[in-house]
């Protein structure tokens, strides 16, 4: 087994964050230090080290859906200081990473589990898997606006791409609009509003693929379900020995 996908199916992290972990020579095994990829590994067998801890390896792989409360960061990580989402999920005793972000002021669906393939896949554009956001912006936005949110909007990175756009509410100074994105940039649906005159005064991620926050009150989560997870697998093209 690569290296990578040894790190990714332990735990650590993301296999494209477990490469950058390699590349910065923060991984050992049965030793020696390990910068380049291709490394293969035998688990049970093989001593591997993160930063002088031991990877413990686990293959079972777990998938767990949070409504994450605004005021959490979405990192595993925070100099600050500040409250992790992964503080949350106080009965999971592996170790998970969330599949994506959601800004510290953003709440809504968040899926973490220690799949890396499936989280690489279901982060990655070129897998289109759509993720549905509810905006409270300022103002209210006219056909213009409304237009350039939906075919793309010229941001510091680039065009964003095409996506679905509804006016769900108008109110006298503010108005609620649905976004489904098939991208993922840092911070995009906020940018994006701003781009068009339009700050975002509140941000909810309300779907992800097929995935809803039914039943769950922030701070909540659940397992997903064996059927959840084989649809996930078939949307992202993985079959189960692939991961």
């Amino acid at each position: 087994m690569r290296l990578q996908k040894f790190l990714a199916q332990a735990g650590v992290a993301s296999r494209r964050s477990a490469e950058d972990l390699i590349r910065a020579g923060r991984v050992k095994v049965n030793g020696n230090t390990v910068t380049a990829m291709g490394v293969k590994v035998e688990p049970g067998r093989d001593l591997v080290e993160v930063d002088g801890r031991e990877v413990k390896w686990n293959g079972e792989k777990v998938y767990y859906l949070l409504y994450k409360p605004p005021g959490y960061v979405t990192t595993l990580y925070d100099p600050q200081g500040r409250p992790k989402v992964i503080d949350l999920l106080k009965g999971v005793k592996k170790r998970v990473f969330p599949v994506g972000r959601l800004d510290y002021d953003t709440e809504g669906l968040l899926l973490l589990t220690n799949d890396g393939e499936l989280n690489l896949r279901l982060t990655h554009p070129r897998y289109g898997v759509t993720k549905t956001y509810r905006a409270l912006v300022k103002g209210v936005p006219d056909r213009q606006a409304l237009h350039k949110l939906a075919t793309g909007v010229k941001l510091e990175d680039g065009m964003t791409a095409p996506a679905e756009v509804k006016l769900l509410r108008l109110g006298k100074d503010t108005s609620i609009l649905e976004l489904t994105l098939r991208e993922g940039r840092k911070r995009e649906v906020r940018r994006m509003c701003s781009a068009v005159g339009h700050p975002v005064l509140r941000l909810k991620r309300t779907k992800m693929a097929f995935l809803t926050l039914k039943g769950l009150r922030p701070g909540e989560y659940r397992p997903l379900t064996k059927r959840e997870v084989e649809r996930l697998y078939a949307l992202t093209g993985l079959k189960r020995d692939d991961s």
